[in-house]
Formats: structure tokens, sequence, C-alpha cells
């Protein structure tokens, strides 16, 4: 008979009370606990349980290995698998013969626990294996824990470099105090931001490559923000790689630049910074005018070492968009520039750009490409779209690339015709359902207010809007029952309409546009085609005169002037009321000089009723109706490069909407 082993006695080395044994020494099955607080799983035999040594490994459906239970798997909280000694904390998991059902149990908190016990170990310098030294300050630390904390020190402790052995390391340029309130952070992840510590954290921390830190630090000095230090804030991201923080504070340079050529920090920085600022065109600035006053402002802090350095700012301004009152006044005059040559010879570049305008084509330079924030907005009035009509009008700003609605018309009005005069919008004529308009609203941004003005002898819709030497001029369109040739022009200063001579033809959906002192009409219908002829008003003799035709019909025409070219896009061949009318893609470009029509670069997609504008040195071609949808694409044209590109769209897709530019004030 086999002799019965003797039960265990308590003993360090006797099982947790999870887990019992029977009269013959095996785990008894019913007592099996699963506790998934273990980090790693791994097979097990008798000899893995606590107490014992030995053991082998068990496969995932299978009996144990070195005499095991069969489907048993013990999970070791300290990660060891099958073999080896295990830990007085087990997990113990797998089907009993009889199918018992296991417990479970998770510790909530138990990383902070553990962060809170390992930092009293910090406190009573207990078990630390390490001291970083900065600036003669000695901070005892645990590698493992900045280790898990720190990119930079995990590379350090665990690379084959001499300071992985070391029990002290010293940082070298790192502020004492910053270094110990991120050793304490590593341990409470906290640490107080304040302005008179924060440069120093986030310069620790990004030696230190703490990126959570990092991040922190850069939100709070972005909140810091404000004209006197963001040129020191943009400085000191830049110094640090911060590319986020660079980004916020450069753009808050350029947005309040008004204010920011006030500050200190402004006029103390070096030549080459300021050649930086002044080379940028973001820079949130009226008119080149205000540029000029910046220079001077920095130039006159410490003249004596900084006059040598005018020529190089005076080339970052663009002179030749400036007033010529101005450049004659203010700058030709100034005695800062007389006695210097390169001063001089941007001076005549600007005054000839301004006397010689039939040359401006060969006098081109980064001088003359307009700043964004100078060239004004466009806005977009109204017409069609899928709610046959909306009242809105959205504002485009070149700068931030966006379009915002920033008003609402009276009245809902189809087909009619915008012009901006005295830095207030007209709304002319249209219809409003089958009735045919002949009202004129007013619109004056700065104000936000509408006002009626007086209305045209004739009810107009589908008509053309242009401004030629102050005089307003609505040409052409259909008075509901006819197409019209006729052409009235408004007097701002005796706040009347009069008719001028009409046109040869009777034109609706009419492209209008004023280029060189006269007035083009451009395309169009007449009831029974579209029109493909062009002629042009002059005022001073009263007289419209044929121009070459365009190479195609174009009806729902977009037509506009830019650099001293007339340029027109889109349209449909056939009349609206044929549904396969023929809708394009295509543009055109007339030089008044030969009187010659040129192909130029296509737009992305076929459309007609596309409204057309310039800005700055660039054309926009607005919304339009491809035969399927009202568009709220935007497209801007380079004549330079000959390519067009998308931009921000409209908020709202439009077909016919008018659009025009108001230049700043």
């Amino acid at each position: 008979m086999e002799e019965k082993s003797p039960r265990p006695s308590r003993s360090p080395r006797v099982p947790p009370r999870s887990v019992r044994l029977t009269p013959s020494g095996t785990v008894d099955p019913k007592y099996l606990v699963h506790n998934t607080y273990a980090h790693l799983q791994g097979g097990a035999s008798p000899g893995d349980l606590p107490g014992c040594v030995g053991g082998g490994g068990a496969g995932p459906g299978g009996g144990v290995g070195g005499g095991g239970i069969p489907g048993l798997m013990i999970n070791s909280a300290i990660g060891l698998g099958g073999g080896g000694a295990c830990s007085p904390v087990t997990s113990v998991s797998g089907g009993s013969p009889l199918g018992m059902p296991g417990d479970e149990f998770r510790s909530h908190n138990h990383a902070e626990r553990t962060m809170r016990r390992l930092e009293q170990f910090l406190g009573k310098r207990q078990l630390c294996d390490v001291v970083l030294v900065a600036e003669q300050r000695r901070l005892p630390a645990h590698r493992l824990i900045l280790s898990a904390a720190s990119d930079y020190f995990a590379a350090m402790f665990t690379s084959d470099v001499r300071e992985a052995a070391m029990g002290e390391i010293h940082i070298k340029g790192v502020d004492s105090d910053a270094l110990a309130s991120l050793v304490q952070y590593v341990y409470t992840g906290q640490v107080q931001l304040r302005e008179d510590n924060v440069e120093n954290l986030l310069s620790a921390a990004c030696l230190l490559q703490m990126s959570e830190v990092v991040e922190a630090c850069c939100g709070f000095l972005m909140k810091q923000l404000h004209p006197s230090n963001c040129i020191g804030i943009r400085q000191f991201a830049d110094l640090q790689g911060c590319t986020d923080l660079y980004k916020v504070a450069n753009n808050y340079v350029m947005d309040r630049f008004m204010e920011v050529m006030h500050s200190h920090e402004f006029v103390l920085l070096p030549c080459d910074e300021v050649c930086q600022l002044l080379a940028s065109d973001d820079l949130n600035v009226p008119t080149e005018e205000t540029i000029f006053e910046a220079v001077l402002r920095w130039a006159q802090h410490d003249l004596p070492s900084r006059r040598k350095c005018l020529a190089m700012l005076l080339a970052h301004i663009k002179l030749p968009l400036m007033a010529p009152q101005f450049i004659a006044d203010h700058v030709e005059t100034n005695s800062l520039f007389q006695d210097d040559k390169d001063c001089h010879q941007l001076i005549m570049e600007a005054l000839k750009y301004h006397l010689l305008p039939e040359r401006r084509s060969s006098l081109q330079s980064p001088r003359t490409k307009p700043r964004k924030s100078t060239v004004g907005v466009l806005y977009a009035v109204g017409s069609m779209e899928c709610t046959k009509g909306p009242t809105s009008i959205e504002k485009y700003d070149l700068r931030t690339n966006t379009w915002t609605q920033v008003a609402s018309m009276c009245g809902r009005r189809l087909q009619f015709g915008v012009a901006v005069l005295d830095e207030k919008l007209f709304v002319v004529g249209g219809r409003d359902g089958l009735k045919t308009l002949n009202t004129v609203e007013c619109y004056d941004p700065k104000k936000k207010s509408w006002a009626l003005m007086p209305p045209m002898s004739t009810h107009r819709h589908g008509l053309g809007v242009g401004v030629l030497e102050g005089p307003m001029y609505a040409v052409g369109g259909h008075d509901g029952w006819s197409y019209l040739n006729t052409v009235e022009r408004w007097d701002p200063q005796a706040r009347q309409w009069s008719y001028v001579a009409p046109m040869s033809t009777a034109r609706s959906t009419v492209g209008v546009a004023a280029l060189h002192g006269k007035l083009y009409a451009v395309g169009g219908r007449d009831g029974s085609s579209c029109l493909k002829s062009v002629e042009c008003f002059d005022p001073h003799t009263n007289k419209w005169t044929h121009c070459t035709p365009m190479s195609k019909r174009r009806g729902g025409v977009g037509a506009a002037n830019c650099g001293g070219y007339l340029y027109v896009v889109g349209g449909y061949e056939a009349p609206a009321t044929n549904p396969q009318n023929s809708r394009f893609d295509c543009a055109e470009r007339y030089d008044p000089k030969t009187d010659q029509w040129t192909i130029i670069a296509a737009m992305s997609c076929p459309r007609d009723s596309v409204g057309l504008c310039p800005l700055g040195d660039k054309l926009f071609s607005v919304g339009g109706y491809d035969g399927m949808q009202y568009l709220s694409d935007v497209e801007c044209y380079d004549p330079g490069s000959n390519e067009w590109n998308k931009v921000s769209p409209l908020c709202t897709g439009r077909a016919g909407a008018c659009v025009v530019h108001m230049p700043n004030s």
C-alpha cells in the first residue's frame, strides 16, 4: 500500500489561500482562482506554483509539462512562463474537470498607488540608483522610472554608453529648478507652469524628450501671446524646434503686425530678421505705407549702426504699389535715402512704374506683387442656388483663404447686376419671380446697412453692370418682354440715371468689364442664339465700336479685366431653353492693343453663369452651373503661370453670383 504524504505545514512556501492541495500533494481543482491582474501568460506545472521550483510549459489546450494538471494554466504577475520560480501573487486560469466558474480581480488604481509608493521611495532616497546633477544641484532618482518617462534617459540607460553605468549624470545647459520639476513630474504626473519658469521647463523638456510636457508648455505660451512678446516667443520656439508653437506665434506676428511694429521687441530685432518679416506676403497691413513706417521706426532706433541696412530693407517694401503722391512726398524727399545709391535706384523704379504704365509688363518684380492683405476683398452677392435665389452675401479674404457670410439683401433678386462705388455695393435691377425690377439698393459694409437708391428708367434682368471713370453703367438685359440693347448711366454726383448710346446688338446674360477707359460688352444672347460678338463703348465719343469676336458663342459668360487684358470664361453655346446646351470650361484673353483673342488654360470643369473678378494680380472664377448642380467651387488663375488652382469654396453653391472687388479703404 502506498504511503501517504504528510500534510504540509504552514511556511513561507505554502501556496496562498486561493490554491489548496489534496492529501496527495496535488492542486485541488475546486479551489483554482483566475486572477487577470497578471501581465503575461505562460504554462505551468505543479512545480511552478508558489513555493515550488522547476516545472514545464503548457500548450493552450492540452495538459501541462512536468506532470501538470490537464487544462491548467497559471499566469504569473511578474510575467514568468513555464519553468522557474513563481511570484507569491499568481493568476490561475483554465477549466477544471468539473468546469467550475472562475473569479476575476482587477486593481483599478494599481498604477496610481504604485507611483505614489515610488514617490515615497524618492522622498526618502530609498532604492535610488542614479543622481542627476545640474548647476551643482544633486537630484537622486530611479533609472527605470526616468527611462519610462523620458526617451532621452531611456536611450542613455539602455545603450552601450558610458553614462549607462555611471551613478552620477551631469546634465549641462539645463536650469536646475526646471530639472527638479521634471524629475518630480516623472513620479507625480504634475508640473506647475508659470510665466517665470515655462521657458526653462520647455527647454529642459525638449532636451529630455518629454513630449507631454513640451506640448503643455507650448500650449501655455500660446495663451500668453501678446503684441509685446510674440516676437520673443516666436524666436524661442524656433530655437527649441517647436514647430507648432512657432507656427502659432508667427501667425500672430503676421496677424497683429500693426501693433507688433510698435513693440520694443520689434526695434531690437537684427536686420536679417526684419528683412525676413518684411519679405512675407502674409503681413496683415492695409497698405505698403504701413511697412515703410515700420522700417523708419526700426532704423531710427539706432540710426548710426543701421543706416547701412536701409537699402536692404527698402528692397522688401513694394514701393511701386504705393500711391505716387506718397512716394514723392515721403520717400523720395526723405534725407535717409538721398545719399544711398541703391535706395535711389529703388525709388526711381517705383516712379517709373507710375509714370510709364504701358511698360509695366516689363517692370515686373517681387516688389510689384501685392501682399495678400493689401488687395482688398471679394464679395459674392446673391443669385441662384438650390433654393432658387439666396439673399446672402459672402466675403473672401485672400490672406486667410476663407469665405464668410457678412450680410443679406433686403429682398430676393435673380439675374441682377452689382458694382462698387465709393466703397459701397450697388445692387441693380434683376427679377423677383416673374417680375422684372428697375430698383437699386446700396449696401455699406462699414455701417452694415442698406439704402434705397433712385431706380433705373428701364426694368432689367440679365443685365451687365460696370464702373468706368466714376459713373456706373447698366448694360442690356431683358425687360420681361424683349431683349435690350439700351444702356443707362448712373451719375454719383447728380444721383440720377440717364441713357447713353445703345449697343448695336441686344444682349442678355452679357459679360461687362471696363478696360483702358472703355466699357466692353461680351457675348450674351439675343433671343435667337448665343453671341460671340464683342463691342466697346467710349464715354468721350458716346459710341459703341465692334471688336474682334471671341472664338466661341458664349451666353452666361464671366468677364473681367486683369493686368491690362480682358478675360472671359465659361458660358453656354445654345439658348438656355435647349436642355442639350453645351457648357464650356475654356477661357480666352483679349488684348486691346492688338484687338486679338488668345486661348488660355481651361478651368477644372465646364460651367455657365460663373462670376469672374480680379483680386490682386490674379483672377477668381466663382460658382456657376454645370448642368447638374449649383457650384460652390472657386478657382484662381495666375496669368504668369497660365494655371488655375482651386481655393476655398463658397459657403453656398451659387450660379450667376455677382462677384465684385472692394479695395482697402
